[in-house]
């Protein structure tokens, strides 16, 4: 049954695709959905959007179904690897099964229903860097009003509500000078940039809340202050306002932090996406439910402050559940996935097909 998945699993991961490089992926995706005798285009972004009539289904209502196209570094030049009902890159990359199998998963799918609703397909790029292709995909090509996101690890939750998400790019200027000879002329923007971070609450705030420093640097000599420094920080929660309220906190912390140094900064900071849920009886998550016990998993419903495109689809009124592919270890060099949970992802999306087409 899964044979030819697999196969096309790790032809896919074998392109190249990391965020902003998605193109020679989306053409390839867009000559597999016309296989299959799809409708099939690229909006300007560079976003996939897919249409397939119904089969055997009297139903008018199209079932959206949802990936993106773009993997994490490192990404080029994977070289996947089956073992012992296992797939693993060589080490020395991502897998890419974040989010290809589910690409690979749907594509089988829909290759093997014998019954479906009206299908549009959605694969976006720069998913992975901020939701960017979501953010720019034009919903006038998309008319259905649920569906499925498969971009979930685990086959046992269906996810339901996400994170609102701010990311604050911060750029500290100091004042240059020899670090020998007249150092106490210089403004040291890296110790501002330290002082500040060292200031914010960081890690795991509550539950549902979450704040990070992910990136620093600055400085270009070892002998000289260094007259700029720059920090990616990031905080996320399942509230809104207690998102936004930790936003201005962290902007308000490293605007004082940095001029009791003496230094200045600007900070740009971005809402990427705001927090949303579906109830845990929206019909998305009921479906999935009963598609997954066909395979005898009885799937929770869960909150991730993770984010995924599911959050910009929800909020432009498409309800979304995120269903589990099966890839474990994402984002890692140990990424990998189980034959054995491709497979069950795959006859959940057929029954999802099933019950979407009464």
């Amino acid at each position: 049954m899964a044979e030819r998945m697999i196969k096309q699993f790790m032809e896919m991961v074998r392109i190249d695709s990391e965020s902003g490089n998605e193109a020679r992926f989306i053409d390839y995706l867009l000559a597999e959905f016309k296989k299959l005798g799809a409708k099939a285009k690229k909006d300007a972004y560079g976003n996939l959007v897919v249409n397939l009539p119904a089969l055997n289904s009297k139903s008018d209502k199209p079932v959206l179904l949802s990936c993106h196209a773009d993997t994490v570094k490192p990404g080029q030049g994977i070289r996947p690897k089956l073992v012992k009902g296992v797939i693993r890159s060589a080490g020395d990359t991502i897998l890419g099964a974040d989010d290809k199998a589910g690409i690979a998963e749907m594509l089988e799918a829909l290759r093997l229903a014998k019954v479906r609703p009206p299908v549009e397909v959605a694969i976006s790029r720069q998913e992975e860097v901020g939701l960017h292709g979501v953010k720019n995909m034009d919903f006038r090509l998309l008319r259905a009003k649920r569906g499925f996101l498969l971009d979930n690890d685990t086959l046992d939750t269906i996810v339901i509500g996400g994170p609102s998400y701010f990311a604050m790019d911060v750029d500290i200027k100091g004042r240059s000078a020899h670090a020998g000879m007249e150092p106490e002329k210089g403004i040291n923007a890296i110790v501002a940039a330290a002082k500040a971070i060292a200031a914010l609450r960081l890690g795991r705030l509550d539950h549902e809340t979450t704040a990070n420093v992910g990136v620093i640097q600055g400085g270009i000599i070892r002998n000289g202050v260094p007259a700029a420094a720059g920090f990616l920080a990031e905080c996320r929660s399942l509230q809104h306002k207690k998102a936004r309220a930790l936003a201005d906190e962290m902007e308000r912390i490293i605007k004082r932090e940095v001029k009791a140094a003496g230094a200045s900064v600007v900070i740009k900071t971005d809402n990427l996406c705001q927090a949303v849920q579906i109830a845990p009886d929206a019909w998305t998550v009921i479906t999935a439910q009963k598609a997954l016990e066909t395979v005898g998993i009885k799937a929770k419903t869960t909150f991730i402050t993770g984010f995924t495109d599911a959050s910009i689809y929800n909020n432009h009124g498409i309800e979304m559940a995120v269903v589990g592919i099966g890839a474990r270890d994402e984002h890692s060099t140990t990424e990998h996935i189980h034959v054995a949970d491709m497979e069950k992802a795959l006859a959940m999306l057929i029954e999802i097909l099933r019950l979407s087409a009464a």
